[in-house]
């Protein structure tokens, strides 16, 4: 029998409330001991929620006001019976009931473990409980919607059919191999080519979306860059909707790289507000220059800002050959004011769709960017929002995997190879998309997965 485990489920700090979740065979028991209301939780019906208060069980002293919620399983999220103890928030209040609640023989979870039991107790495959992360994560709408997709299953129900499938062509192919002289539904090289062209054309459906699905779940690295006093700070502050960043008309302001998550036209974006790329003697700044150059090579995306009422500098014209044949759009920043900048030589290295003439200052143009940011990851539009997104670089890995062994398997077809050896490579990809759900996942890898997940999830 499984151990009560215990956690807060909650963030810490000062708050309206705070939340210690309880689950285990004993979890009713152990919070009747330290529970005082009108009557037990033992006796009340699964899912209602009762006023009292915490108590020391041995004096009966009151520790805290609480409201109990008694969820018994396996209508729980983990099956099993769970409480949960919602206490007012902060950081003493909160301590003092879990401290409590451990001292009834019941153990601190660890992270994720709530969720590895929902797993392993068969509420949830590991592809949705992978996805209660990237929904606590989400940093978009449709990062959101993607991920609460994902935990209702609608990538593990794709998956599972699959292998449901490649599962009937290794039994078809194990009674060819058992009764060469039935050969049962015609299973001949032809047979088996085209089942695997169709699970081939499922996974290729699935990867495609993969780039999107991992853009959006992640966000894009996006440097902006520029000369000093182009207006590089006001666009991320334009962005971020406040003031992250120092705007003045010094040169040299913005001395190391401001990092601020924005969601731009539902594309999340991890903004990199980079120093002004010039030359200079305060070691500061120099140092700041450097992470900036650093920037431009880690970044997945590059905002160029340009000042159009000023002719284009030579460093300027160096910066665009440096990023002209990157992920990069050229923002001209300033369009309230007289064009000055070389639109000819910018234009001359950059599509259309690349450039975007804004002013920071009035706010205009924002729209534009993100625009030309989505035509630019996703060929204008994402796809629409019943398709089933492949964000997790692990499912992609295991896809791809899958994928590579039908191709073997196809290969070993045209090969006139056995069908005993062609079952071999079918076997392996059923056994990749298995990993995928969870269905032959090794401990080790439950515990890596399950270790990213906060307390008390």
């Amino acid at each position: 029998m499984a151990d009560t485990i215990a956690a807060i489920s909650t963030p810490p700090g000062e708050g309206g409330i705070s939340v210690i979740r309880v689950s285990g065979a004993d979890s009713i028991g152990a919070a009747d001991r330290i529970f005082s209301f009108k009557g037990k939780l033992k006796d009340v019906p699964t899912h209602t929620v009762h006023y009292g208060h915490v108590i020391q069980p041995a004096t009966g002293e009151r520790v805290e006001e609480a409201l109990v919620t008694v969820m018994r399983g396996p209508r729980s999220f983990t099956t099993e019976d769970v409480v949960e103890i919602s206490c007012h928030g902060g950081i003493i209040a909160v301590k003092k009931v879990l401290d409590l609640v451990l001292e009834q023989d019941v153990r601190l979870a660890e992270p994720g473990e709530f969720t590895k039991r929902a797993f392993l107790n068969g509420r949830i495959d590991l592809a949705q409980a992978e996805a209660v992360i990237d929904l606590i994560r989400a940093k978009s709408d449709r990062a959101y919607k993607i991920a609460l997709r994902q935990v209702e299953g609608t990538l593990s129900k794709q998956v599972k059919q699959l292998r449901h499938r490649l599962v009937e062509l290794m039994a078809h192919i194990e009674v060819n191999i058992d009764y060469p002289e039935h050969d049962v539904e015609e299973m001949t090289n032809a047979f088996i080519r085209d089942k695997c062209k169709e699970a081939l054309a499922d996974l290729d459906r699935l990867l495609r979306t993969a780039e999107q699905g991992k853009i959006l779940r992640e966000g894009i690295v996006t440097a902006i860059v520029g000369r000093p006093n182009v207006g590089k700070s006001s666009l991320l502050n334009a962005l971020a909707g406040e003031s992250k960043a120092i705007v003045t008309d010094i040169p040299g302001t913005t001395r190391d790289v401001i990092e601020e998550y924005v969601n731009l036209n539902g594309i999340p974006l991890k903004l990199l507000d980079t120093a002004g790329l010039r030359e200079t003697d305060d070691i500061v700044e120099r140092i700041g220059v450097e992470r900036s150059r650093s920037a431009l090579t880690d970044a997945d995306l590059i905002i160029m800002v340009v000042n159009r009422s000023e002719p284009l500098h030579e460093d300027e014209k160096l910066l665009i050959e440096q990023v002209r044949d990157k992920m990069s759009i050229v923002v001209l920043n300033k369009s309230d004011l007289p064009l000055q900048a070389d639109l000819d030589y910018i234009q001359a290295r950059f599509e259309p769709e690349r450039i975007v003439s804004m002013s920071v200052k009035e706010e205009e143009g924002l729209e534009r960017l993100g625009q030309a940011i989505g035509g630019l990851f996703f060929g204008g539009q994402l796809e629409m929002n019943d398709m089933t997104y492949v964000s997790n670089v692990r499912h992609i890995h295991l896809l791809k995997s899958a994928m590579r062994s039908l191709e073997e398997a196809l290969e070993a077809v045209d090969g006139q190879i056995p069908i005993d050896m062609i079952q071999i490579d079918i076997s392996r990809a059923w056994e990749h998309l298995g990993e995928l759900v969870g269905d032959s996942a090794h401990e080790s890898l439950l515990d890596q997965i399950f270790s990213q997940f906060c307390l008390g999830k």
